[in-house]
């Protein structure tokens, strides 16, 4: 159901107590509970979030002096997953619970839930806007993160064929030329790539206002793209834009074309629920703090549209769980992104020990 061994966006920076006093953070990611807080010297430590004295949640404690207290009974934990202290109590002694390896990448902070000795900073993805240190010169990014009651793969569906924009966003990004235009899918490797290109159109509302953001015309013909990439375990970046018409589309100088990078960063939380990290990276007006903050409201909104639909379709396929759905060409992204996953999930099977 999950790939276990990758690197999945757990968090962002802020919603963990920079002072290493205060309160943990609860997340479930691919099923597993887990507490987060901030060691002596900063750092992010993730553990699974069972006190091993009594099970009680360890986020139901405190952060104090960069060690994690135990709500319950006052149980002491280290950053490494070990017992510190108890007061009145000998507990060195106790078994450690699972830490779970931890990198702080691009503005997230992530976590492996699989084998910790697989896990390596060389397999976190490549980003073009952002690297360890965060945003790179002449970037902005601007996002959010939706707890969304689906299956993940539903998301990666949706982002993988985006005709249903002209239904689901009809009023910000949707537009009938979407549903003329062929879409392409190929595979590279682990990276399936589907991409659909729509030549001299009228740009749909949202790309209206950022042709206007980026001091362009609004009324002219544009050439509009929409390349979407999957990487496993769970990522979609989509290059999307508008350029005015005739001038090279997703290829032309950046004085004449609106174009950015759509963010989806999809973490499993159960087999029915996930954790939608999303934004934007776009490199017109990167200083403009205003247009990042106006960019992300508009594309929260769209977002949550995606979410409503995605909640109802969730019911009525746990509802109809033996029937069978219909597969279309504008369904290919999806189809080979699940093909994918599924030759990932085969092969973590496949390296699990036998029981005796």
């Amino acid at each position: 159901m999950f790939i276990r061994n990758a690197w999945y966006v757990a968090a962002t920076p802020d919603e963990i107590d920079p002072t290493g006093i205060g309160l943990p953070l609860a997340r479930q990611v691919c099923g597993e509970r887990l507490v987060l807080f901030r060691g002596p010297g900063g750092a992010v430590s993730a553990l699974e979030d069972f006190c091993p004295h009594r099970g009680a949640p360890l986020s139901l404690g405190r952060v104090c002096e960069g060690e994690l207290v135990c709500g319950y009974h006052g149980l002491r934990m280290g950053c490494d997953g070990r017992t510190v202290s108890m007061p009145g109590q000998r507990v060195r002694g106790f078994p450690a619970i699972r830490a779970l390896p931890v990198a702080e990448y691009a503005g997230f902070v992530w976590v492996w839930p699989g084998e910790p000795a697989l896990a390596s900073p060389d397999k976190l993805p490549a980003l073009p806007w952002a690297d360890h240190q965060g945003l790179k010169p002449g970037w902005a990014y601007g996002g959010g993160r939706y707890q969304i009651a689906c299956d993940w793969r539903l998301m990666v569906d949706n982002l993988m064929d985006l005709t249903h924009e002209t239904y689901v966003h009809a009023g910000s990004i949707g537009q009938p030329e979407i549903d003329e235009a062929p879409a392409q899918t190929r595979v590279v490797g682990d990276e399936v790539i589907t991409s659909r290109f729509m030549n001299a159109i009228q740009a749909p509302p949202f790309w209206q206002q950022a042709l206007a953001m980026n001091g362009l015309p609004t009324d002219q013909p544009v050439d509009r793209w929409q390349v979407c990439h999957f990487t496993p375990p769970s990522h979609v970046m989509i290059e999307v834009g508008v350029a005015l018409a005739g001038q090279g589309g997703l290829g032309a100088p950046d004085a004449v074309k609106a174009a950015t990078i759509v963010v989806d960063f999809i973490t499993p939380e159960t087999a029915t629920s996930m954790h939608y990290f999303w934004g934007m990276a776009r490199q017109f007006r990167a200083d403009d703090a205003e247009l990042t903050a106006r960019i992300r409201e508009g594309q929260g909104r769209i977002f949550d549209e995606d979410r409503a639909m995605l909640e109802q379709q969730q019911r009525n396929l746990a509802a109809h769980p033996t029937r069978e759905l219909l597969k279309l060409n504008i369904d290919s992204g999806g189809v080979m992104a699940r093909r994918v996953i599924e030759r990932y999930l085969a092969t973590e099977a496949a390296s699990m020990p036998v029981a005796a």
